[in-house]
């Protein structure tokens, strides 16, 4: 079995250009030698969601997204400004959309969501202790910030809702004891 090689990349254009995403035409060939340009969103800032734990439950937030117009329980999360560390910036959005301060977090899990298409890594730091600061500072995040339990988990995703990649990667990890 030969293994394929690498992608060749030739070149890339912007179609669009936001501080918050870009979208370009890469221009690629494959390793059998086919060429063509192939969709790319370029999200500039990295992710970072804070995985709480205390006594076998979860600190969660329901809200709406309108993308997909479905409501759902979702790990605290948000992008990684300039100059923050990712365990920072997890607990700044876990303070910020709950009024909960984790700590101390230690790396749990990074990946790529879609490497196929999307150029953006997501990162969830984890925290077995938390204590609650006050009313979120962040009030169009969470309709309600609730500590599930992780038994609940299983049944929560069965039921879509917990249906996001950045909720879903993370709670199945702590469930397999990873």
């Amino acid at each position: 079995m030969t293994i394929p090689g690498e992608w060749i990349v030739h070149g890339e254009r912007t179609i669009y250009d936001s501080e918050w995403m870009s979208l370009r035409l890469v221009d690629v060939e494959t390793p059998s030698g086919n060429r063509f340009d192939h969709h790319v969103a370029r999200i500039p800032a990295e992710a970072a969601a804070t995985l709480v734990v205390v006594e076998r439950r979860v600190l969660m937030i329901w809200r709406h997204r309108f993308v997909t117009d479905t409501w759902c329980w979702e790990l605290p999360a948000g992008r990684i400004d300039p100059g923050e560390t990712v365990a920072q910036a997890a607990a700044r959005e876990c303070l910020e959309e709950t009024g909960w301060q984790p700590g101390p977090t230690t790396p749990f899990l990074s990946w790529h969501p879609a490497n196929g298409s999307v150029d953006l890594t997501f990162h969830v730091e984890r925290a077995t202790e938390a204590h609650h600061v006050g009313d979120p500072t962040e009030l169009d995040e969470a309709a309600a910030i609730e500590w599930i339990p992780l038994d609940n988990i299983p049944a929560l995703i069965r039921s879509g809702h917990v249906n996001d990649g950045f909720t879903l990667t993370p709670l199945l990890a702590e469930l397999a004891g990873l």
